[in-house]
């Protein structure tokens, strides 16, 4: 009887998050031992001091000796325009804030500045993190890390992606390590690191070999867990000390009649599709923090109710995710770049399509899309409905339909 309670409450307890929102449970949620969990205790005398919010569980990042909240609010939107979702989030305990130079053409950076110009206060609260989009160069890397400083009214950021979508152990220079160093130096980054797309399992495991990588951002998700060779890249870089932040992890799509009988199992167990994707991310506990792009407070606050929620995902829930993802996986680059780079010398930027169609088609991310899309060189887009795609289709693990998705991206991005 009292499992059948909890189960009855916990359903109603993430209902009501999402639905009427996290304020609503404040009485029924505070001082619960189970919104603490891995959670600081505070000393006793400190107990007036306690947060009026429940706040979500923080984890250690790797060797750095920090710990920081294992949900991190992405920023890749008009943070300008968006500035309750930072405050929300912060009260919370959301205190991982995830942006980048390139993001909304730098509004992400600038919303973040104008929330520390109002609140100066919280910034030894946050920690910070950006990225140095498209950069080619060391000097490059210079340029951006001053002008995130600027617009984010900041000294310091926490962590600094000074490759953002590295997709070549190469990039991992002597000289970028030379500047990583210098960068800590003079104060101006706490600790360096690098986000990953493409070839993560490759990537991942050059990164364990190094001692300059302090934390990796790569697409990790309930697809990806059942990649072998990605599960050990995940372990060298966890016994390596270098902390591990999960990204895409809802590896979304186009609606289908799987995708229906996956969001039906799990809301017969009491919580959303999208809940459960985070849950199982980070019931791995190699994960530091699960980043989360999300410019919706009620998605935000669906998420906080996942992390806050205890209730562990049984064999039977993951074994639906396997199955799912086998199923399915058609639908899903996994971003093995050098397979499609190998048999298309050509178009080199095939994965990077099928990314950005995913952006437009599952994130609703349309502009960010086409501005990516953009990019790719001219003589290249030209090419993307002219060329053969058999050899790469009929080597791509996933056995994607590679014509029809550039055809598709063509489509909708050009």
């Amino acid at each position: 009887m009292k499992e059948k309670q909890n189960k009855i409450d916990r359903r109603n307890f993430l209902k009501t998050m999402g639905a009427a929102g996290l304020g609503s449970v404040l009485a029924g949620c505070k001082g619960k031992e189970e919104t603490q969990l891995d959670t600081v205790e505070p000393e006793a005398p400190e107990r007036a001091q306690e947060p009026e919010y429940p706040q979500v569980p923080r984890r250690k990042l790797g060797k750095t000796g920090v710990e920081v909240s294992c949900l991190a609010l992405g920023t890749i939107f008009n943070v300008l325009e968006n500035q309750i979702l930072l405050r929300k989030s912060l009260q919370w305990g959301v205190t991982y804030w995830d942006t980048a130079y390139g993001y909304t053409g730098g509004n992400s950076e600038r919303g973040i500045g104008k929330f520390l110009e109002n609140n100066p206060d919280v910034r030894k609260k946050l920690f910070i993190v950006s990225k140095a989009s498209d950069a080619r160069t060391v000097a490059d890397v210079e340029k951006r890390l001053q002008k995130s400083l600027e617009r984010m009214n900041t000294n310091y950021i926490d962590l600094y992606y000074g490759v953002h979508g590295l997709d070549e152990p190469g990039q991992l220079t002597n000289e970028l390590k030379n500047w990583a160093k210098d960068a800590k130096k003079r104060k101006l980054i706490r600790f360096f690191g690098f986000s990953t797309h493409e070839n993560m399992a490759e990537c991942l495991t050059a990164a364990a070999r190094l001692d300059w990588i302090d934390a990796v951002m790569p697409r990790y998700n309930f697809r990806l867990m059942q990649d072998d060779k990605m599960q050990a890249a995940v372990e060298a870089c966890h016994k390596a000390g270098i902390g591990l932040i999960a990204m895409k992890t809802q590896a979304k799509e186009i609606k289908t009649t799987e995708d229906k009988k996956l969001a039906q199992h799990f809301l017969q167990r009491g919580f959303t599709e999208g809940q459960a994707k985070v849950k199982i991310v980070l019931e791995d506990k190699r994960i530091s923090s699960a980043c989360v792009g999300r410019d919706n407070l009620a998605h935000l606050q669906l998420n906080i109710a996942a992390v806050l929620d205890k209730t562990k995902l049984t064999l039977a829930d993951r074994d639906v995710f396997k199955k799912y993802a086998h199923d399915t996986c058609s639908g899903y680059c996994a971003g093995c770049a050098n397979i499609c780079k190998l048999a298309l010398p050509d178009v080199p930027y095939v994965s990077k399509v099928m990314r950005y169609l995913m952006y437009y088609n599952s994130y609703g991310e349309q502009k960010e899309a086409r501005e990516l899309f953009a990019k790719i060189p001219g003589n290249v887009r030209k090419k993307l409905l002219s060329t053969d795609y058999s050899t790469a289709e009929a080597r791509c693990p996933q056995h994607l339909p590679i014509a029809e998705l550039m055809a598709e991206a063509v489509s909708k991005l050009a």
